[in-house]
């Protein structure tokens, strides 16, 4: 007879698979909503922004903020299709952020391929993202009325904001949690709290629902950001399609990093900035950081941190009681779920 705790372990992977199941064939609507839009578009561009559009758009990616939109808006009762081309909105203005990051960054890939701006060049890479960028605030308005494209400028300058902060932390080794916190709002949280709470207003939900989902978004994204953190140290790049230790590189002060510098011993924590202060040495030593987090548990309790942050948003959503909309609720919980299991 099998224990109750790998029962359990197959009930679980059962539910998720088959909630993953359901945002895979939602994710594929997703994609024909945005592929009729640009067939819409192209009499009217360039057949170079075209490509690049294309390349950008549909080079791997999950979904995410578009599928909250969507399931937001149902949960709330609304079950009207242009709920889609509402949920691309989202998709466009990630995919823009992304060209514009990787610039940035520098990053030669994204999703195991080269980024836009390697494959097209920085000029195409940051006109692709702008042309993006007006097409997801024009979409909003048009479905969503002011309030939701209020709500989306917020979350848009909030990004901004939030990136300036991190370079602001990352300059001044900046060590506390609590602004570490405000930037990854800006980077991540806004916009998938936007997309939580427009899809809800979309839906016609009533301020409490529409509270309640904007909560789930807050604690969502500030775990999805904790994830990207750690896959930054600890995913494989064959499944993450990227290099680890970039953050290192750059000298971004993440979670990991902050809850292992404010424990640490003197020497351990004097070698950690010697490292940082020094951009040519931080890649190479990159294997040393991760020992010493390691040594001091920094990265299981970052894990700890998102998983909390996962059961906040979970249980804003226990207010949603109508059976009718209990596989929505299920959904969400379920991609909550995978944003704290996830490798890529």
């Amino acid at each position: 007879m099998q224990p109750e705790s790998i029962r359990k372990y197959k009930r679980d992977m059962v539910h998720m698979e088959a909630v993953l199941g359901a945002l895979r064939a939602e994710a594929q609507k997703i994609d024909q909503y945005m592929r009729a839009d640009l067939a819409r578009l192209e009499p009217g561009i360039d057949a170079k922004l075209l490509e690049v559009l294309n390349y950008g758009l549909f080079n791997g990616g999950k979904r995410v903020r578009p599928l909250l939109t969507a399931f937001a808006s149902r949960l709330c009762g609304n079950t009207d299709e242009n709920v889609y081309k509402l949920g691309c909105a989202f998709e466009y203005l990630h995919a823009a952020t992304l060209f514009h990051d990787d610039i940035i960054d520098n990053s030669e890939t994204r999703r195991g391929n080269l980024s836009v701006f390697k494959k097209f060049g920085i000029t195409a890479a940051i006109l692709a993202g702008d042309f993006l960028h007006a097409l997801a605030m024009a979409t909003v308005g048009k479905l969503s009325g002011d309030k939701g494209l209020e709500i989306f400028c917020n979350a848009t300058t909030g990004m901004v904001d939030g990136e300036f902060m991190q370079l602001r932390n990352a300059e001044r080794h900046n060590l506390s949690e609590l602004d570490y916190h405000d930037a990854i709002m800006g980077k991540t949280g806004l916009l998938i709290a936007a997309a939580c709470e427009i899809g809800a207003l979309y839906g016609g939900g009533t301020a409490q629902s529409v509270k309640a989902l904007r909560e789930y978004g807050v604690h969502l994204g500030c775990a999805f950001q904790i994830v990207d953190d750690l896959l930054d140290y600890l995913g494989d790049p064959a499944k993450t399609g990227k290099t680890r230790g970039n953050d290192l590189a750059e000298g971004k002060i993440t979670l990991p990093l902050i809850l292992t510098m404010n424990t640490a011993e003197e020497s351990d924590r004097s070698r950690l900035l010697s490292i940082l202060e020094k951009k040519s040495e931080r890649a190479r030593h990159f294997p040393e950081v991760c020992m010493i987090i390691e040594k001091y548990q920094g990265f299981q309790t970052a894990k700890a941190k998102a998983s909390a942050a996962v059961e906040n948003g979970v249980r804003a959503l226990q207010i949603f009681t109508d059976p009718n909309v209990l596989h929505e609720r299920t959904v969400l919980e379920g991609l909550a779920g995978y944003v704290i299991t996830r490798e890529k």
